[in-house]
């Protein structure tokens, strides 16, 4: 049976896999159940060193039987709060208030799948391979972070992570070099001023003033102060101020988030926001307490390893493989991608006449189980392709 027909014959096992998790959701850091589950299948297999590096994250280790490189490949497992929405389903969500809205039950599945391949290639496999089951990639710190803390992973020779992403159609594969999403930080403002009548504002110091000014200056940061070929953005997505129509507040909230590509802007921005924020409450005299929340960093795909995945996958895919552009979104396989050469890729899972069109985190997100053989397939050829010796 050559490769291509085992990859085909587990993909019956890989959609159980999937439906199973996804009717048993667990939000992040508590993975209790679903990291039981995919350590259950991997005993099940047979072949494969086991252990979890954290409470709810699993590692499995299959040895090759030639010498070759050390390599990883990652698979987010947890869920959302999210209430699922979807109910032409039998597999649904039966957590209440939690739903695999991201597509990382796909994710754990096909991980599952491309270990059962390589292991019937076991005699022909180099190396080692790393089955990372990651926990918590949702919520910030993040599980990535806490697994690379361990280090188990230092000694890696590459990286290879993907994401199901259903704005690129079931069929096409997404892989660019260099940065492939962004930093992701937040923001806290609170501006304390002093409150008084409306018809005195003389005698007031009005926070919604100060902080529309702030909010304004923060745009600023970004047309004026930032290049225009270096992406950034300020959001400024809560501003909460008052309680009635003629008293002016003494204080104010914002929060937002900072979206930036690379170390340099990001601090770039950090420094001119609390400049901003500094220079306008100093004008009114008002005091503030601002607070920059470093999040997950840009994940980057180094260069050399990227254009050999691009180049094997290529040959396994022909013109599916396409270039798709920066997302301004966060992922914290970037953790990873710091450390240790790394590529990730965007495997299409978005069908139009499937109804599976719905934004990730959306409540009747959806994922078109056709583009797990794709993920399965990229895994294996990666893993078959990378370990072996330089």
């Amino acid at each position: 049976m050559n490769l291509q027909q085992q990859i085909e014959n587990v993909m019956e096992e890989v959609v159980t896999w999937r439906r199973t998790m996804h009717k048993h959701p667990e939000i992040s850091f508590h993975e209790h159940w679903t990291s039981g589950y995919i350590k259950s299948e991997l005993e099940k297999m047979g072949g494969v060193e086991i252990s979890q590096p954290t409470e709810t994250s699993v590692l499995g280790i299959i040895r090759g039987a030639n010498p070759g490189r050390k390599i990883g490949l990652r698979a987010d497992i947890d869920a959302l709060k999210i209430q699922e929405e979807r109910r032409d389903i039998d597999f649904a969500s039966t957590n209440d208030g939690a739903m695999h809205a991201c597509g990382h039950d796909g994710h754990a599945a096909i991980l599952l799948g491309a270990a059962k391949v390589l292991l019937h290639n076991i005699e022909s496999l180099h190396g080692e391979v790393y089955l990372i089951f990651q926990h918590a990639e949702e919520e910030p710190p993040g599980g990535a972070q806490e697994m690379v803390a361990t280090g188990l992973f230092d000694d890696l020779d590459f990286i290879y992570g993907q994401h199901l992403f259903t704005p690129i159609p079931t069929g096409k594969i997404g892989i660019t070099n260099g940065p492939i999403t962004s930093n992701s930080d937040t923001f806290d403002l609170k501006i304390q001023g002093r409150g008084g009548h409306s018809s005195q504002p003389e005698n007031s110091i009005d926070p919604i003033v100060i902080g529309g000014q702030i909010l304004n200056q923060f745009q600023t940061i970004i047309s004026r102060i930032t290049s225009p070929l270096d992406s950034a953005v300020i959001s400024t997505t809560k501003f909460h101020s008052g309680s009635a129509k003629n008293i002016i507040p003494d204080s104010a909230v914002l929060e937002g988030s900072i979206r930036t590509i690379n170390d340099e802007t990001r601090e770039t921005v950090r420094e001119r926001m609390e400049k901003a924020i500094d220079g306008v409450c100093a004008m009114y005299g008002a005091t503030y307490d601002f607070s920059f929340n470093y999040g997950y960093s840009a994940v980057v795909n180094e260069d050399t390893v990227t254009d050999r995945i691009r180049k094997m996958a290529t040959e396994e895919f022909g013109d599916k493989v396409f270039e798709y552009p920066l997302a301004m979104g966060g992922e914290d396989f970037a953790a990873f991608s710091r450390i240790i050469p790394a590529t990730y890729a965007w495997i299409g899972a978005g069908n139009r006449e499937k109804d599976m069109e719905y934004p990730h985190h959306h409540p009747k997100f959806g994922i078109d189980e056709d583009s797990f053989i794709d993920g399965v397939k990229m895994m294996v050829h990666t893993a078959l392709e990378m370990t072996q010796p330089e």
